[in-house]
This record gives C-alpha cells, structure tokens and sequence, in this order.
C-alpha cells in the first residue's frame, strides 16, 4: 500500500487514468466489431462505412496512449484489405 502523500496521489491519479483508458479501449473495440460484423454478414458497403468509422477512432487511441501505432496500423491494414476483398468478391 501507498505510505507516502505522493505515491498515495499517484494511486488516485492511476485509477482516474485507468479508467478514461479503459473507456476507450472499449470504444476502439466496439468500432471494430462493428467492422467484423459487416465484414461477417457480407454487406460490402457497410464493411467500408464502419473501417471509415474505425479508422480515426483507432488513431485517436493512438495519439491517448492507449494503442501502439504499429499495432493500430496493423489492424487497419488488415480489415482494409478484408473489405476490399469482400467488395472485389
């Protein structure tokens, strides 16, 4: 446990964090679903409309801190090149 004033600030602060990180990520998530599920039922115009959703709520996660650059990249890299597959199909 916390003893001194300044570790004791620091767990509340870590806590606040947590949680506003924790809220985002979940965001990031469900905009990702969102795509996956698109992508599942086929429809090739919602699967672009939710990557267009995706991508800035990706990056912004980047720029928080809460998701690696190449890692967010990554991911929509990925789920670019499914839907344009599934739009090409």
């Amino acid at each position: 446990m916390a003893n001194t004033p300044q570790s004791k600030k620091r767990a509340r602060q870590i806590e606040r964090v947590t949680a506003v990180n924790k809220a985002r990520r979940s965001r990031i998530r469900t905009y990702l679903r969102k795509v996956e599920e698109a992508l599942a039922s086929g429809d090739a115009t919602a699967a672009a409309e939710a990557l267009k959703s995706a991508q800035p709520e990706l990056m912004r996660g980047v720029t928080k801190g809460v998701v690696h650059k190449n890692t967010a990249s990554r991911k929509i890299s990925r789920l670019a090149s499914r839907v344009k597959a599934l739009a090409t199909a």
